[in-house]
């Protein structure tokens, strides 16, 4: 079947990849392409990192399409499979770092508001790129992801104590370079 990318929808894109066609295939990557490569991007230390993540993630995503049932949104499965597949890339090409400090972690970092309401998400993005990749993975995992601690280390292969340690260095990391980033211009909101 020739498929005209403006008529089709993402269920009919579904079942033509399900059968082996390539054109198929080509445009349901076309359309979660983009994306996709911004949840890769979060796991990456560089676009090129980020782009391999992404092509990896889009190799399992057609291996196992015959899985996916329809239960929920497709986009979130195929993100899903993105997350896992950027953290087994970090896992194969990084060391993770196991830091735990358990007197930082559990605790809740104060953010000036003022500094933090004038951040765009593009500025929040590029900071976050920033961090060491075992904060940058932990921190994604948890306030991008919305995993738990306990997920968090089943997913990573650290422990429950890590994952906060981690999570509380990341954010206090951000919170110094936010400051840094507006200039320490704002006392904090009393």
């Amino acid at each position: 079947m020739f498929l005209k990318p403006k008529h089709i929808t993402t269920e009919e894109l579904i079942t033509c990849c399900k059968a082996g066609e390539r054109n198929a295939q080509e445009l349901l990557y076309k359309q979660f392409a983009g994306k996709m490569l911004a949840v890769c991007m979060r796991y990456g230390t560089d676009r090129m990192e980020a782009e391999d993540m992404l092509q990896n993630g889009f190799i399992k995503v057609f291996q196992k399409l015959a899985d996916y049932r329809g239960d929920g949104s497709f986009e979130g499965w195929v993100r899903r499979i993105m997350v896992h597949s950027s953290i087994e890339y970090y896992r194969k090409h990084h060391k993770m770092m196991q830091v735990v400090d358990m007197e930082e972690s559990g605790h809740e970092i104060p953010v000036n508001p003022i500094a933090s309401a004038n951040l765009d998400a593009k500025d929040l993005m590029a900071l976050i790129q920033q961090l060491s990749p075992g904060y940058r993975m932990v921190f994604n995992l948890y306030a991008l992801e919305g995993y738990s601690h306990k997920e968090i280390a089943e997913i990573a292969g650290i422990t429950e104590g890590a994952s906060k340690s981690q999570l509380s260095r990341a954010r206090s990391i951000l919170k110094e370079q936010i400051e840094k980033l507006e200039g320490n211009r704002y006392e904090y909101a009393r």
